[in-house]
């Protein structure tokens, strides 16, 4: 991962990097502030191996302390801003992470003082969101802005990240065995249980950064620009615009959280060309008011992941914007990506591609995963590929359920693989619904449910029954101005599904919960519903 960010730094070092709300950071900045951060962690004690973790949005502090991290041959442990307490305090402990970046937010600086008190953290590095703006923006928050700034205690613990840096960037560099050291602790999204640390080791994300830049058709031969929302503690966002742009050289424009209208107004501002994101993503800026007076020209391609992308979704931005979405595939565990579909040539709404260079998927038996699945029917999709996690942090008991034969990664996906090579995944092995003996896959039935003209978002539950052990329950947000009776939606539901798949009832909500990077929950969702009832 060093050595690909140094290639692109050394190659043009003028070139921009990273485009935060307009102040230009250029790669030889970027790199010299990743030197200064290295050598600011090496002056205090911290060296290769350690665990440092980023608490962090997209700010310029994530990216220079990130590729530092990995200048020092320490391991970066990504944490999501919007957890709380307990959920940041566990994962610091599980992870041993000794040092935490973050920033002087209200939303952030008091959840991480907290942990510092409660957990083996020693330290924290403390960077300013004003600082990283343009002077006038600067300005701007500092004055109007100023409750959304806390402050940094004076403790010898907490350094501010400009005291970090006040060094030359002159320190020898680690040599790095990218096979065996470990650049990222990425834990997964815990739909089930605890969260697990995935282990990426350098090759792990070098490998998918450059199988997912060889998607590109253009590589080489266009200005590289992608507009960067997605929150890079997330993997999808990690691989394909951080990690992916670096080594073409590319330009990210950055924001700090989704806001249709703001992301809008970027597209406008900067042109970029490629707007990698989740389906509720673009539904929300199909949705926003500035829609129609934004150009939308200069985008090549739109990456969608991180949830399926309803066909209805893709057909209307594409004939909104003229920009084509690819959907692809990936986990925590390959490091991002393992298919997709082709940015040029045939694509198949609804599937999620072919896998990427390097990259072998096959169909195992949905209850023996050491067997194939039955020719023609549905299996548990398994993956192989330079991509793939070393494993789990600290959990040898995961890893012997997660892998068979000769390190094949079980998904939990269970999908169908077509003669052109093309996956369809019909579910997820966990969410299926055990129905008086029959199984049922929740996303065919959100399937049809999302052809009805009132609904925006769907999502199917498996709640107790006494008499069939489990029945389906649906939850859907309607479009904006659309109206629907519960009990009528019930009825045209039912009639399009098999006996065993028919609901119990449709619930319509207001909104559906969404996680950090808007994919919907299924997981909160069912949260929400045991507590009322």
């Amino acid at each position: 991962m060093v050595d690909l960010f140094e290639e692109s730094a050394n190659a043009h070092p003028q070139a921009p990097l990273l485009d935060f709300m307009g102040r230009i950071y250029s790669y030889g900045e970027v790199r010299g502030g990743a030197d200064r951060v290295a050598c600011g962690l090496r002056a205090l004690g911290y060296g290769p191996g350690d665990r440092i973790g980023l608490f962090l949005p997209n700010v310029p502090h994530y990216v220079a302390a990130y590729y530092g991290i990995l200048k020092l041959g320490a391991t970066v442990v990504n944490f999501s801003p919007l957890y709380s307490v307990e959920e940041l305090a566990a994962q610091v402990a599980d992870s041993g992470t000794r040092l935490l970046f973050t920033l002087s937010a209200t939303a952030l600086l008091p959840t991480a003082l907290k942990v510092l008190e409660k957990s083996g953290l020693e330290r924290l590095v403390v960077g300013s969101v004003a600082g990283a703006l343009p002077t006038a923006k600067s300005l701007f928050y500092q004055l109007f802005r100023g409750s959304e700034v806390a402050v940094r205690p004076h403790d010898p613990r907490i350094l501010a990240f400009s005291k970090l840096i006040a060094n030359t960037g002159e320190c020898q560099a680690h040599a790095i065995d990218p096979d065996r050291d470990v650049a990222l602790i990425q834990y997964t999204g815990g739909t089930t249980g605890t969260p697990k640390g995935a282990v990426l080791t350098h090759q792990n994300l070098s490998a998918n950064a450059r199988q997912v830049a060889e998607l590109d058709p253009d590589l080489g031969h266009a200005d590289d620009s992608v507009l960067g929302v997605l929150p890079f503690f997330h993997v999808f966002a990690n691989t394909c615009v951080l990690n992916r742009t670096v080594i073409t050289g590319g330009r990210i424009v950055m924001l700090p959280r989704f806001n249709a209208q703001q992301v809008l107004a970027e597209l406008r501002r900067t042109r970029p060309r490629s707007l990698p994101g989740v389906p509720t993503m673009y539904q929300a800026l199909l949705d926003a008011p500035g829609m129609k007076s934004t150009d939308f020209s200069s985008l090549r391609f739109c990456i969608s992941g991180g949830a399926p992308l309803p066909e209805q979704l893709k057909l209307n931005w594409e004939s909104t914007t003229g920009a084509h979405i690819i959907e692809g595939y990936g986990l925590s565990e390959s490091s991002g990506v393992v298919s997709a579909n082709p940015y040029v040539g045939l694509n198949k709404p609804g599937t999620i591609g072919q896998p990427i260079a390097g990259t072998r998927v096959r169909l195992v038996d949905k209850e023996d995963p050491r067997k194939p699945a039955p020719p023609g029917e549905p299996g548990e999709i398994v993956v192989q590929g330079p991509q793939i996690m070393r494993g789990y942090w600290n959990r040898p008991e995961a890893d012997a359920g997660v892998f068979v034969d000769d390190h094949w990664l079980r998904t939990g996906d269970v999908g169908l693989i077509d003669e052109d090579g093309y996956i369809r995944i019909v579910d997820r092995l966990k969410d299926m619904i055990a129905v008086g003996g029959f199984k049922v896959f929740p996303s065919q039935i959100e399937a049809v449910l999302y052809t009805h003209p009132a609904v925006k978002e769907a999502l199917v539950l498996g709640l107790p029954d006494a008499y069939h052990g489990e029945l389906p329950h649906a939850y859907v947000a309607l479009n904006e101005g659309a109206h629907a009776d519960a009990v009528e939606m019930c009825a045209w539901l039912n009639a399009q599904l098999g006996k065993h798949e028919r609901v119990k009832e449709v619930v319509i909500r207001e909104s559906l919960p969404k996680t950090m990077i808007g994919k919907l929950s299924r997981k909160d969702l069912l949260a929400e519903v045991r507590a009322g009832l």
